[in-house]
């Protein structure tokens, strides 16, 4: 990729920010140009849009240029498939005039091999614009967006029906989730939204995070409604000692320390527990922080409870993650429950008899799930699973699964916005 670096309009930030995570392999948020803070709100608005939609919607223009296109295109082209991506998203998914997203698509083609790529983006763009609507009615979005091993897992667990509904809530973008510490019902009225939990408001319609009402105040902070169940499922933690093993960005933690528990914050990653010791100042509070490997952790005194939200695929955040289907492989989440059975083995260590374990994941895939807990609860005979019960917590009968494990899905709450995916196990520790 060599078009001008100087360049800042929101095609060409767009461009760039697709090109670093479809053909660089770079995570969404890491990958963000530097440029695009320089833009006003509105427009960064827009480019985010124009990548999240060129993600999303992937397996459909894919579908759409192997119809457009006499040969596929070379490896050697660099750029020029995210290129035609962002057009078609543009074209198809977006409404914006044609002649904006062609024209501009067309000078980013110059830039990339001057006269080669230029008439072959300007024809396949033009032929989108007459075909491209007729081509997408008769597509089947869920199943083109969602790779072939991903979809096949989701049906042998959940069953056809329901995976083509996780897959059809991952085409649709995720509203705004806030946690509120006190009075959601107000901060729904002041900030125009909905409340869709105990402490939860949704907004549709948000604009900069940081500019809403009461952001800088530490009133509330931001988390899916899903990412808020694990900490409920552990009850009164007024006055407890609380571990939260793999804490940032802080949104669980908040949550501890907001019903009262005395917090110790674990995280691996210096970047990650800078954020969340940021996150925490602005909401005015002060845990206990260890920037460490979790299976390196130890204390003196055992936990009244630790909650472990691992580290997984986190196949259940493609609603708001669109580049997670193309980066992972059928062997990540294997792969990571070895290292998720660990953290849990571990944590069983840290927690006092009677004491209870929350142990979470943010993934759709059963090995990242159910299948850590019964490896680990086969292998540890003090750790025993407390099922939860239809109605505890307020939780939906439907979120229950026959073991007595959470399990919510995107298309949980479709009618809403619908919700992350996650899993939770609660498991108390007997004996010494």
């Amino acid at each position: 990729m060599n078009a001008k670096d100087d360049i800042t309009t929101p095609r060409h930030l767009a461009w760039r920010w697709l090109v670093n995570v479809r053909d660089r392999g770079a995570d969404l948020d890491a990958a963000m140009p530097k440029g695009l803070s320089r833009l006003e709100s509105r427009d960064r608005a827009f480019v985010r849009l124009m990548v999240l939609t060129a993600l999303r919607r992937h397996g459909q223009i894919d579908a759409l240029l192997a119809t457009f296109l006499k040969s596929p295109i070379s490896d050697s082209a660099k750029g020029l498939t995210a290129l035609l991506h962002l057009g078609i998203a543009q074209l198809s998914f977006l409404d914006v005039a044609p002649h904006a997203a062609v024209s501009t698509a067309v000078d980013i083609a110059k830039t990339l091999r001057p006269g080669k790529f230029s008439g072959l983006v300007n024809a396949v763009l033009r032929r989108c614009v007459r075909e491209g609507a007729a081509l997408i009615a008769e597509q089947d979005a869920a199943v083109l967006n969602t790779p072939d091993w991903l979809m096949d897992s989701w049906v042998s667990v959940y069953g056809a029906e329901t995976a083509h509904q996780i897959a059809a809530a991952h085409q649709i973008e995720a509203p705004l989730d806030i946690t509120i510490r006190r009075d959601p019902a107000k901060w729904a009225d002041r900030l125009g939204g909905s409340v869709v939990g105990p402490a939860s408001v949704r907004l549709v319609k948000s604009g900069a995070v940081e500019g809403l009402e009461g952001y800088r105040d530490g009133a509330w902070w931001v988390q899916d409604v899903a990412a808020t169940l694990p900490v409920r499922l552990l009850g009164d933690v007024s006055d407890q000692r609380v571990l939260d093993m793999c804490a940032a960005p802080g949104g669980k933690t908040a949550q501890l320390i907001t019903q009262g528990a005395d917090v110790t914050a674990l995280d691996q990653s210096q970047p990650r527990m800078k954020r969340l010791v940021e996150n925490m100042q602005r909401l005015g509070m002060r845990p206990e922080t260890h920037i460490v490997d979790a299976l390196a952790f130890s204390s003196d005194e055992r936990f009244d409870a630790v909650l472990l939200d691992a580290p997984c695929s986190a196949t259940g955040t493609i609603r708001r993650h669109p580049d997670i289907p193309m980066k992972r492989t059928p062997d990540d989440g294997q792969s990571m429950s070895h290292h998720q059975a660990m953290l849990l083995r571990h944590a069983a260590t840290l927690v006092k008899p009677g004491g209870t374990i929350i142990f979470a994941t943010c993934s759709l895939q059963p090995e990242e799930g159910p299948g850590v807990v019964g490896r680990v609860l086969s292998e540890i005979s003090t750790l025993q699973r407390a099922p939860l019960s239809s109605g505890e917590f307020g939780l939906n009968a439907d979120w229950i699964t026959p073991d007595g494990d959470l399990r919510t899905l995107p298309s949980h709450m479709a009618a809403n916005g619908g919700m992350d995916g996650f899993f939770a196990a609660r498991l108390t520790k007997v004996g010494a």
